[in-house]
């Protein structure tokens, strides 16, 4: 797997995530209070120090890259999470540019621009959902990523099909939450979030099982993953 180019991209999102919150710094001063919460309907409901709402998120950006840098050295199905490296590379490129939006926003936000955070959060985390629907189909059982439920990695059958499934689910759904943020109505947003987390959760923990008990290849739930 081939994760230089995630490396290069991420210490690239990090520096201009450092940057853009030393720009932020310059305009208000690093004691000043800033937002660093918003409600539902995308109003500011927590605030901080604008050093810790400036610089945190480089810092988690930081700590995401080394937990995908890691995955791939522990996980116990390593050749499988090799073959995923398509699919692994995108999911990590997708956070990384959620991570960078939400950055500039909060930095724009703090520094007294009128920002949607509702929208861009509720429509971020939308487009993720899709694009990692786009590549559900494409991993390989492990048990670090996709939908590990018991029988998802007891039965390749039940994880092909699941993630063939929830791949669809993430998909139209992460579309339909996009389109719901564009309304600006963040109480409709939030609670189409939930129901959507709850739905799909539903759904992969019960066709998984299924699709587990209806293969006649599985293996048992005490058996050698």
């Amino acid at each position: 797997m081939n994760l230089r180019p995630f490396y290069r991209a991420a210490a690239a999102v990090v520096a201009a995530q450092v940057l853009v919150g030393a720009w932020g710094l310059a305009q208000v001063g690093p004691s000043a209070a800033v937002p660093i919460h918003w409600n539902a309907a995308g109003e500011p409901n927590g605030y901080g120090p604008a050093w810790l709402a400036f610089l945190l998120l480089p810092v988690v950006t930081a700590g995401l890259t080394g937990l995908f840098a890691l995955i791939p050295r522990i996980e116990p199905r390593r050749a499988n999470l090799l073959k995923s490296g398509s699919a692994y590379a995108t999911i990590a490129f997708a956070m990384l540019v959620l991570m960078l939006v939400l950055d500039v926003a909060a930095v724009l936000a703090g520094v007294g621009h009128d920002v949607p955070m509702s929208v861009l959060v509720g429509g971020g985390v939308g487009l993720l959902f899709a694009a990692l629907g786009n590549v559900m189909t494409t991993l390989r059982s492990n048990y670090m990523v996709g939908v590990r439920t018991p029988w998802t990695l007891t039965s390749e059958l039940s994880w092909d099909r699941t993630h063939r499934l929830v791949g669809r689910l993430w998909v139209a759904g992460g579309l339909a939450l996009f389109l719901i943020s564009l309304i600006g109505h963040g109480e409709l947003l939030l609670a189409a979030v939930v129901a959507f987390v709850i739905v799909t959760l539903v759904v992969a923990v019960v066709y998984s099982y299924l699709v587990w008990r209806a293969d006649p290849d599985k293996r048992s739930l005490g058996g050698e993953a």
